[in-house]
């Protein structure tokens, strides 16, 4: 299914008069609006491929009827997705969910909905029907050698399909650890899982990047060989200057300072992208922004100022992808959702005024630090999200949009109303 200009075009007229009211106000409290939404109107927000079916937990899952099929319907689907907000214009594919066969047609079709192809996620925390070896007992950690060659083997497959598909990074997520004491030796874990990582990273093209992402718990709960950021920063570091460290929101312990550890993996120039979603207990996978708002806020105060403070390109220079998983919404609804949260968040950061927060912090004065940062997180930006939307052709109000035009709906009819998405 496509959605046309002239549909978001009358959407957007109908709405429009309201919008710039807002705006103009915005715009009479906010002093660099423009360049503010310069920047939102370069910023784009990766799809992962995985997150367009109905997701779920253990317990089960509960399909909506016309999830995507096949890879072509997964692109099909962002490419709706990016047509409603214009900040979508990337997918992210997990190996072996979703194996491109011919690499030439499906860049094609992403190009025919003005995508392209982000990091390449690989998956050695399942075992396939066709592999030789389990992953039971870890993957690139294994104490037997050809089960670790067998994961070294699949990651540069992954590599292989990403080159194909002009893709630049691979992320390495890693289930590897221990459930009990005693089960594993740390030591030789650490070091399996390098050497391993070492043959991977020693496949990349010369202009790829290699993104380790951690987790502090689960599936294995006593120990993970990846668990937090000062250890994926150890392995990146032994690595090469191609290796960064991934931070997924959802993967540290409660009330981790997340804002502290973007600021410090960006000093030490090792920090390579994100996944966002949100928590309430631990690795929940919710709408980005639903329950810790200003947590996200705050993160993207750092990123701003750590990248300026770099030289560094906001839209380009980091790796920004969703990663959640949503049981009881409409996964693409959840998607459009999450889009909006991070745009306003990056939004609320750019109005942060930074010459009066370091002037505060230079003079110690800890209540008007925190009066410049919550002024920024109160001031309403929707409307400056909206306008950058609307001057690239986007919808004003694109969950509004998705609903009045009946997209379900209509997936639904060409896909059929029991339909699970591959990959999950």
């Amino acid at each position: 299914m496509k959605l046309n200009k002239e549909i978001i075009g009358n959407h957007n007229a109908d709405l429009n008069s309201r919008h710039q009211t807002k705006l103009q106000f915005t715009a009479s409290e906010v002093a660099n609006t423009e360049a503010i939404i310069e920047k939102l109107m370069a910023f784009q927000i990766a799809i992962p491929s995985w997150a367009l079916g109905t997701g779920g937990t253990r317990f089960g899952r509960f399909p909506g009827g016309g999830e995507p099929r096949s890879i072509e319907e997964k692109i099909e689907d962002v490419g709706l997705l990016h047509k409603l907000n214009q900040s979508s214009g990337a997918i992210s594919l997990h190996i072996p969910w979703d194996i491109p066969e011919n690499y030439q047609s499906i860049k094609t079709l992403a190009g025919e909905h003005g995508l392209a192809f982000d990091a390449v996620n690989s998956n050695t925390f399942q075992d396939q029907a066709d592999q030789k070896h389990s992953y039971k007992f870890g993957s690139l950690q294994n104490v037997n050698k050809a089960i670790r060659k067998q994961a070294v083997d699949h990651n540069i497959e992954v590599i292989k399909h990403g080159v194909g598909l002009g893709s630049k990074s691979l992320t390495v997520w890693l289930s590897d650890g221990s459930c009990f004491p005693g089960q594993l030796n740390f030591r030789k874990a650490y070091q399996n899982t390098l050497e391993s990582l070492q043959e991977i990273y020693a496949a990349l093209p010369s202009d790829w990047k290699l993104f380790l992402e951690y987790k502090s718990y689960e599936p294995n709960f006593y120990s993970t060989t990846v668990a937090d950021w000062g250890q994926s920063l150890s392995y990146v570091q032994k690595l090469g200057e191609k290796a960064s460290t991934l931070v997924d929101l959802g993967h540290h312990l409660p009330n981790a300072n997340i804002e502290q550890i973007v600021a410090l993996l960006l000093m030490e120039e090792k920090l390579g992208g994100f996944h966002f979603n949100d928590s309430k207990y631990g690795d929940d996978d919710l709408t980005a922004g639903c329950v810790k708002p200003y947590q996200l806020f705050l993160i993207f105060n750092e990123l701003v100022e750590g990248m300026d403070a770099r030289g560094m390109n906001h839209a380009k220079d980091l790796g920004w992808m969703i990663d959640a998983s949503h049981n009881v919404k409409d996964p693409l609804e959840d998607l459009l959702q999450s889009v909006e949260a991070i745009m306003l968040a990056y939004a609320q950061a750019l109005s942060v005024d930074r010459k009066a927060l370091e002037k505060a912090q230079e003079e110690n004065d800890v209540a008007k630090a925190q009066e410049i940062l919550q002024n920024a997180y109160r001031t309403d930006l929707r409307a400056l999200v909206a306008e950058a939307r609307l001057r690239t052709n986007g919808a004003l109000n694109p969950v509004e949009l998705f609903r009045k035009s009946g997209v379900r709906n209509e997936l639904i009819k060409e896909r059929g109303a029991v339909t699970v998405a591959t990959g999950l």
